[in-house]
């Protein structure tokens, strides 16, 4: 049975860019299907504070090539507490809002899968830098964030030779190698460190000390902020805080490395922490035409009356995926992959 009503939109976690595309598409599409679209700001706590406003071809035109959300975001997690579900189920009936499509990763993924079992219907859109999403083989702003993170390298490349240093560029990743590797390899990155794959220090340094050996006076580093390295002198994990949400707080392992690295191999090393910059600024050609798509798809199967899944991208095609099949679940990098790389960098030794 064909859907009726007004379709909501929200944006969950941390922003990345391709955001506003996917919300550009999902209003025009409902609009041609005949939908009135009400955004929702702030994400799960929008909803629940019921702060949302009507959305119209007028307002999308032109955010395309926008980065970040002009609906905002936050990390509030509505099923921690009942009270919060009850007020988000409230605002959607006040409101008349009889579907959501819910953009976010994986925390918002799961959320929205707790969500739909509470009764509310809706389907979700994968976005995150790292990659990391199950079900799909790519997530809005990952084309993006590795452009940035690959030309950071082409950048640190030229400084690393003219003043023979090691050169260390940390680029975000949790629990998740997939930007660093991405990133590493279009960069012809000498070594590339990540959560998935522990690589001793020894080993680290014995590859930068044969490329130093055979005349080649600089190396680049990629490291993913979640790699973590027991035998770093001095420390067994980076001190950290945590977020709202008990996410960790990543001082940066890219320094310690880099003061490990200098102390053990006597070489000038410099550290750059990529950050947010990776997250910010205009998406990629890739990420626009990918939010784009999705977002169309969103709308479809809230048209057909499909509910609880998430639309992905598989091979080159659209494709639905329950969200039980979602939550809980990430990727990560593949290791034939991972060895790909090393053994282009010249690295055999990895295990």
């Amino acid at each position: 049975m064909a859907f009726t009503g007004k379709i909501g939109v929200l944006t969950g976690g941390g922003d990345c860019p391709g955001l506003n595309a996917a919300i550009r598409a999902v209003v025009r599409s409902g609009i041609a299907h005949g939908y009135e679209v009400i955004g929702i700001r702030d994400g799960w706590q929008g909803l629940i504070a019921n702060d949302i406003f009507p959305l119209s071809d007028h307002l999308v035109s032109g955010i395309i090539s926008w980065g970040g959300t002009i609906l905002g975001t936050s990390r509030t997690d509505p099923v921690k507490n009942p009270d919060d579900i009850a007020a988000l189920k409230r605002a959607l009936d006040e409101q008349g809002i009889g579907a959501l499509v819910v953009i976010g990763g994986n925390g918002t993924l799961s959320a929205a899968k707790e969500v739909a079992e509470k009764g509310v219907h809706l389907v979700g859109i994968p976005k995150t830098i790292d990659n990391d999403v199950f079900g799909t083989d790519v997530t809005i702003g990952f084309d993006t964030a590795v452009a940035i993170a690959t030309e950071a390298i082409d950048r640190l490349h030229t400084t690393a030779e003219s003043h023979h240093r090691i050169m260390i560029l940390e680029v975000m990743g949790r629990r998740s190698g997939r930007l660093a590797l991405a990133a590493g390899m279009a960069g012809g990155a000498d070594q590339i460190l990540v959560p998935e794959i522990q690589v001793r220090m020894d080993e680290v340094c014995s590859s930068l000390e044969a490329r130093s050996r055979a005349g080649k006076k600089f190396s680049i580093v990629v490291v993913a902020e979640g790699t973590r390295h027991e035998d770093i002198a001095g420390t067994v994990v980076p001190a950290c805080d945590r977020d709202e949400c008990g996410h960790e707080k990543f001082v940066g392992i890219g320094n310690f490395l880099g003061k490990e690295l200098e102390r053990r191999l006597s070489i000038e090393t410099r550290v750059t922490v990529l950050g947010h910059v990776q997250r910010g600024g205009s998406p990629t050609a890739h990420d626009r035409i990918l939010a784009t798509r999705l977002g169309i798809a969103a709308v479809e199967q809230i048209h057909t009356g499909s509910f609880g899944c998430m639309v992905g991208m598989q091979e080159g095609r659209i494709v639905q995926v329950p969200l039980e099949s979602v939550a809980g679940r990430s990727q990560g990098v593949d290791p034939k992959v991972y060895e790909e790389a090393m053994n282009v960098a010249g690295i055999t030794e990895h295990k």
